[in-house]
């Protein structure tokens, strides 16, 4: 049932060597990954996406090319609007799209709920955990489970309208490509499948788990894994074009920007890739020590935003990857950051979500959730939504009820 809630505090869990280039197609790293567990291909490089104006958040990131950015406005102070208790514990992203909230739990559980009061519009069942963020179109909302099973949903309903088994756990969050949904499994291949029924247009095989959200831009699927190498892969066929071997495990997700990737490894590197000449164009090491990173950045023309496992967040030049600033945190940063207009927002494990100014990392807001917090922030129509390990979906925004 729906809460609402104004009190400020609410109580309820992929090594860095020698960066080497690659331009064939067979050429790919391999690594194990730190986790439990037919169109033309152009030669040119992946451009950066005309973003929409759009206030939604309809998948992993915000937007195809996955950088962070949001879009629209939320009050200086954000205010509890509303409480949703879930049957398990959420670790992905909502989507909000359309008034809705999308959101899904460890126990297999995907709620539909109003944006404006928490209320249930439907629910559906599933038979395994879910870590996928769900993704919406049109008609459908997309999303994959711990035992393969990828599912399509229909968005008034949540009735099942199709589903596709692969051979090993989806936590990466789907992507679109006309009417392709795209996604990775950690049977070690990166799928494409008919939005319509399902049907397997095309894999492709990796050496490794694939557990980050694959990037689309033009024509491109851009992703790293598990295997430390990232690729771009034609979006219609998946026919890879090019790879660069970073060398480590890729966990997180790129974001792509101007000609550029920008993603973390689990070797405390943050890097800049070069899409045309693809190269590495600058790589960030913290100061504070060996630590992962896990999240995925959030990524504007001037700085490239990354939480670490260091319990810190990490604001860098975009063009340099000189660090701007970093904020200590009291616990580890799983989740990825959001970018909206002048600020930050940054949930920790610890349970405590930021609102940091982006020009100097000062936080601005603060709450504690009373929960671990290892979802990120997703924040469209006037809202922020997060969900916490404890089972407690909260909804963000302007003073007054619901």
């Amino acid at each position: 049932m729906p809460h609402s809630s104004h009190s400020s505090s609410i109580r309820r869990s992929c090594g860095w060597g020698m960066v080497l280039l690659t331009l064939s197609s067979a050429s790919v790293g391999s690594a194990w990954c730190q986790q439990n567990g037919s169109a033309q291909t152009t030669d040119s490089p992946a451009k950066a996406p005309s973003l929409s104006t759009a206030e939604e958040w309809p998948l992993f990131r915000g937007d195809a090319a996955l950088t962070g950015v949001a879009r629209g406005d939320l009050p200086a102070q954000l205010t509890p609007r509303w409480t949703f208790e879930t049957k398990g514990g959420v670790e992905s992203t909502a989507s909000i799209v359309d008034g809705v909230v999308y959101t899904a739990t460890d126990e297999g559980f995907v709620y539909a709920l109003n944006l404006a009061d928490g209320g249930v519009r439907w629910t559906f069942e599933g038979p395994n955990p879910i870590k996928s963020s769900p993704s919406v179109d049109d008609h459908r909302v997309y999303l994959g489970d711990e035992g393969g099973v990828f599912h399509a949903l229909d968005r008034a309903t949540g009735k099942v309208l199709w589903t596709f088994d692969a051979e090993g756990g989806i936590t990466s969050s789907a992507n679109f490509y006309r009417d392709l949904v795209i996604f990775g499994s950690y049977d070690q291949f990166l799928y494409a499948l008919s939005k319509e029924d399902g049907t397997l247009r095309w894999k492709m095989e990796t050496a490794s788990y694939v557990n980050a959200t694959p990037a689309v831009v033009g024509t491109n699927v851009l992703v790293a894994g598990c295997d430390g190498v990232f690729r771009q892969v034609g979006a219609a066929d998946g026919i890879e074009s090019s790879t660069i071997d970073l060398g480590s495990i890729v966990a997180g997700s790129a974001a792509v920007l101007g000609g550029h990737a920008f993603v973390g490894t689990m070797e405390n590197q943050v890097v800049s890739l070069d899409l045309h000449s693809l190269e590495v164009d600058w790589s960030y090491h913290s100061a504070e020590g060996d630590f992962p990173f896990y999240s995925s950045p959030a990524a504007t023309s001037d700085l490239v935003v990354i939480g670490g496992r260091d319990k810190r967040v990490h604001a860098l030049d975009t063009k340099t990857g000189v660090r701007r600033w970093t904020f200590g945190t009291p616990a580890r940063i799983d989740a990825s950051p959001v970018i909206l207009g002048d600020r930050v927002f940054v949930a920790s494990t610890s349970g405590q979500l930021y609102a940091l100014r982006l020009s100097d990392g000062v936080a601005s807001w603060e709450f504690d959730t009373g929960g671990d917090l290892t979802a990120s922030p997703a924040i469209a129509e006037g809202h922020l939504v997060i969900g916490t390990l404890d089972g407690l979906v909260l909804a963000f925004g302007a003073t007054g009820s619901p």
